[in-house]
């Protein structure tokens, strides 16, 4: 019996590891009253990067940042032009030898900052 059980808890183990997502779920909702366009989220390393030509004011997007091929330590980047050109950068949030800490993160464009959102570790 004690075998048995201790195959099942390695075998959990491994199952969990295996199908483990390296990455993270973005979203961005724009509450602002003018479009956003050029949106970018990407991390540190910037070997993968969501690209999204526009959003609408009221609409939100939802994607998956794959991170398997990230190695490092590091953080998230936001970017995205205003309808009056002017281009933001947000920033924020941390993975560490290549693996997402959270999650998801939520950003909120309003018409004069960003908000930013993440769904935090519990220890």
């Amino acid at each position: 019996m004690k075998k048995l059980l201790a195959f099942i808890i390695i075998l959990t183990f491994c199952a969990c590891t295996f199908y483990k997502k390296d990455g993270i779920e973005m979203k961005i909702k724009n509450d602002s009253s003018e479009l956003i366009t050029n949106v970018e989220f990407t991390t540190t390393e910037k070997l993968e990067v969501i690209k999204i030509d526009r959003i609408e004011p009221n609409e939100s997007v939802t994607e998956f940042l794959s991170m398997r091929k990230n190695k490092t330590d590091g953080a998230y980047s936001l970017t995205f032009t205003r309808a009056n050109g002017k281009k933001e950068i947000s920033g924020g949030g941390y993975y560490t030898n290549g693996g997402s800490l959270d999650h998801w993160v939520d950003f909120i464009v309003e018409n004069d900052t960003t908000i930013v959102k993440f769904d935090g570790p519990i220890y």
